[in-house]
């Protein structure tokens, strides 16, 4: 490895943000998931968690839209909630959902700098009742047109970059958050792909 390109890679993983995350339930098309990988990676999250308990799982993420984001980030697929939350809960103090009811708040008002995980459901019908009973509590995304929603990829694009102003206000992408363990094991993986974009 080149030293630019270890230099490349460790501002990379000196910005990665262990303490945010996304989780996408039941969502169809791999168009959207890809979408939302690439602005994961580039606001520094590298965790990313796919719920399919109502469609099957997906074997493969677009590569047009990711620009191949899939590659440097760690993916973990649940076929359950329970089970996906439970590993939610050891990494992320809060956990909310992206629904429109009344006790919503605005997104704005989420303290984003601390551990939380972001739900977004599918194209369909959103979060569902089960996750949304299991979430510490919903967020909307202010509006002021007649339609109400977002395409999912562009909710998540608009979330997360709040979510990068305020850690970013906070200093939060000055210290290197990565544990040394994760930190070389992904180094050295990231060592072995040939092309970086």
């Amino acid at each position: 490895m080149t030293p630019e390109r270890f230099e490349r890679l460790n501002d990379v993983l000196n910005k990665r943000q262990p303490d945010l995350t996304v989780v996408l339930e039941n969502v169809f098309d791999p168009h959207n998931i890809s979408a939302v990988m690439r602005t994961c990676d580039a606001v520094g999250i590298q965790d990313i968690y796919i719920l399919n308990n109502k469609i099957p799982p997906h074997r493969k993420w677009s590569e047009k839209s990711s620009s191949s984001a899939a590659r440097w980030l760690t993916i973990h697929q649940f076929t359950d909630a329970g089970e996906c939350f439970a590993a939610l809960r050891k990494n992320y103090k809060k956990i909310y959902t992206t629904h429109l009811s009344s006790d919503a708040v605005s997104l704005h008002e989420l303290n984003l700098t601390e551990p939380v995980a972001l739900v977004f459901g599918n194209e369909h019908s959103g979060v569902s009742e089960e996750i949304i009973a299991m979430a510490d509590g919903n967020f909307i995304i202010p509006q002021v047109g007649i339609i109400k929603s977002l395409n999912i990829s562009v909710a998540c694009a608009v979330s997360l970059y709040e979510a990068f102003r305020q850690k970013n206000n906070a200093g939060q992408y000055d210290i290197a958050k990565l544990q040394d363990e994760k930190l070389s094991a992904l180094r050295n993986t990231w060592g072995l792909i040939e092309d970086i974009v």
